[in-house]
């Protein structure tokens, strides 16, 4: 069996696999950077994400908006640290928004007066890695609903 000179298969079979082996490593990759990316969150900023699961509780209640704000100061700061207070500028000041952390998860709540003796509150959390925390998030709307009972 005589080996022909123009054969690349026999002199570099090796490399070529470790070629093709990188080249899938990068697309790989390039697929995961894709796949991950920003939300927008409850209080009209954005964050990282690796998944798209539902991460937010909505909840009304008959009480006015200050009242609902400040359960919801009380709550994530009696739970983790409150980061943020502020009003979103392209909204009106029937619109209050916070940011904490809680357990290590990054919290959001929007306050809205949808009337003037009704407000609706959103909470939302992420964990570090952008994934979903459903259960902090039904933790601390029930609190917040609870700390308006008192």
């Amino acid at each position: 069996m005589t080996t022909n000179r123009l054969d690349a298969h026999g002199i570099f079979g090796c490399s070529i696999f470790n070629m093709k082996k990188m080249i899938f490593a990068v697309c790989a990759g390039a697929v995961v950077l894709v796949a991950a990316g920003c939300v927008s969150t409850v209080s009209d900023t954005h964050t990282f994400a690796t998944s798209w699961n539902t991460d937010s509780v909505s909840g009304r209640y008959a009480r006015t908006q200050d009242q609902v704000y400040a359960a919801a100061v009380t709550v994530i700061q009696r739970n983790g640290v409150l980061l943020t207070e502020y009003i979103p500028h392209d909204s009106t000041n029937s619109v209050r928004s916070l940011q904490g952390r809680v357990s290590g998860d990054k919290v959001w709540v929007r306050v809205e007066a949808v009337d003037p003796k009704t407000t609706q509150v959103d909470v939302q959390a992420r964990s570090s890695w952008g994934t979903t925390d459903v259960d902090v998030v039904h933790e601390l709307e029930k609190e917040i609903a609870l700390q308006l009972a008192r």
